[in-house]
């Protein structure tokens, strides 16, 4: 299939990456930065441009990959062309791009990316959706190209799972970065909780994480909890992180929620 991607991201990167490694031809990279394109288009062999002037229609779909609030306008300025278009975010309705043409739908990776680390994009799941069943057929036989995992989702639903995704990912890393500066602070370094959630992330694998919980909350152990939150007296906004996270710990212990 000829692939035109626009945004130079993150996410940009890897699915141009996974798609050319599926055989797919990248003709064009779009960027607002010429340079960011540049270097995407080099590494995926297509033209780069920073012109939505010079998109050219000969591609059989358009990947929006850009941040939330400008995938409206991409898919304003490239709907003339009424070619397949689609966007890959996970908090943004598939009206984003329907409301500009009928031939829209979604591709969303359900993953973190960064440039700097390659990803099995084949373990990576995929939300598809389309705004017709055509489309949706279309867009699911692509989609398996370049994953093993690739599963209808709804805009409404597929807004859950991104908020379920921030649950477990981005406020976890959030902590990581909490308990690093709580151990610079005193000239101990990261390595040494390292294994600690590397086995928390194994155990979720096999088991639901309610199951797997541990620490003072889980044992209601209040002694504990309160030597802690004196520790970060001089850290009001830490302190009541630390209270709320503890609260939601007991609450979903006594409440059974890993008893499913």
């Amino acid at each position: 299939m000829r692939v035109t991607i626009i945004g130079s991201g993150n996410v940009a990167t890897h699915f141009s990456a996974a798609l050319k490694n599926a055989g797919h031809r990248i003709m064009q990279v779009y960027s607002p930065n010429f340079q960011n394109a540049s270097l995407l288009a080099y590494h995926v062999g297509a033209e780069a441009t920073s012109d939505l002037q010079d998109i050219t229609p000969e591609t059989d779909i358009f990947i929006i990959s850009v941040k939330d609030d400008a995938i409206a306008e991409m898919a304003e300025a490239l709907a003339k062309y009424q070619k397949l278009i689609v966007h890959t975010s996970g908090a943004t309705s598939l009206d984003a791009v329907r409301a500009f043409t009928d031939y829209a739908g979604v591709l969303y990776p359900l993953q973190t990316f960064s440039k700097s680390k390659e990803v099995d994009f084949f373990t990576v799941p995929l939300c598809v959706e389309g705004a017709d069943e055509s489309i949706t057929a279309r867009l699911k036989e692509l989609a398996a190209t370049i994953s093993n995992n690739v599963y209808s989702v709804t805009s409404a639903d597929r807004k859950i799972l991104h908020l379920a995704a921030v649950f477990a990912c981005n406020f976890p890393n959030y902590l990581y970065g909490v308990a690093q500066q709580l151990l610079a602070a005193h000239n101990m370094k990261f390595d040494m909780l390292k294994p600690l959630i590397l086995e928390t992330a194994q155990k979720v694998q096999q088991q639901y994480p309610a199951n797997v919980q541990t620490g003072p909350a889980v044992r209601n152990d209040q002694l504990t909890m309160n030597a802690h939150l004196q520790l970060l007296n001089h850290q009001p906004q830490l302190q009541e992180i630390y209270y709320l996270l503890s609260q939601g710990i007991i609450k979903n212990n006594n409440e059974g929620h890993g008893d499913k």
